[in-house]
């Protein structure tokens, strides 16, 4: 029952600072978006499947940082050749994760959780693992603030199994608090980090043109 009632409390704190940011950084995120649309075009908004509580598919939203550059045979080139300055700046203070807040709006994320992964990864997880998705995914989660770039992927999917178990309103105030604080020193920014070099559980595995995996799971944001 006390379980209950603090995700009762978790949604309407929720739905108060994600409606909040969407108002107060309005300004932000119009010049961003305006810096996209100039230095990169269009799209400005980058879209994606993902996985969220129990397992179901939603559509994230973060601002777009890299070009589609592809080469003579159509393939995408690596990201570090076409992540942009500008998308390079957005990555180092997490400002492509802004529109992540009308995610939590409506009701497909928290403000804090599991990071949400891309849904090709769903059968690599074991029964453990997957515990992760019985709660909401999060901008900003547990294992962003112990470790972040750091941390091996097993690691990482073991501190997000971690919170589950453990949630409460107060540990949510205090990953919130210890993110502004990263975010602030940008603490453990990896914008160009090889993901081969943490995957210590063949997640990545037959999906090298998916490079992006890193920066979803070990990302800080506001």
């Amino acid at each position: 029952m006390q379980r209950q009632l603090q995700l009762v409390m978790k949604r309407v704190m929720d739905v108060a600072v994600a409606g909040t940011a969407l108002v107060v950084l309005a300004p932000v995120m119009l010049a961003i978006v305006l810096v996209i649309r100039v230095s990169m075009g269009s799209p400005v908004l980058y879209r994606q499947r993902r996985p969220g509580l129990n397992g179901r598919i939603f559509t994230i939203y973060k601002f777009r940082t890299m070009t589609d550059e592809r080469d003579d045979c159509g393939r995408l080139l690596p990201d570090e050749v076409r992540l942009t300055r500008v998308g390079r700046l957005l990555r180092s203070f997490s400002l492509d994760e802004l529109p992540q807040f009308w995610n939590v709006l409506i009701g497909d994320m928290s403000l804090v959780g599991p990071r949400p992964l891309r849904v090709e990864y769903l059968h690599r997880y074991t029964p453990e693992q997957a515990r992760r998705h019985s709660v909401k995914p999060g901008i900003t989660g547990w294992a962003q603030v112990n470790g972040r770039n750091c941390l091996v992927f097993s690691r990482r999917l073991a501190l997000d199994v971690w919170y589950v178990d453990h949630f409460s309103l107060w540990l949510d105030f205090k990953i919130l608090l210890l993110t502004l604080h990263h975010v602030i020193s940008r603490k453990g920014v990896g914008v160009d980090q090889n993901v081969r070099e943490i995957d210590d559980l063949g997640i990545y595995q037959g999906h090298e043109h998916m490079n992006d995996i890193a920066v979803d799971m070990e990302r800080t944001t506001p």
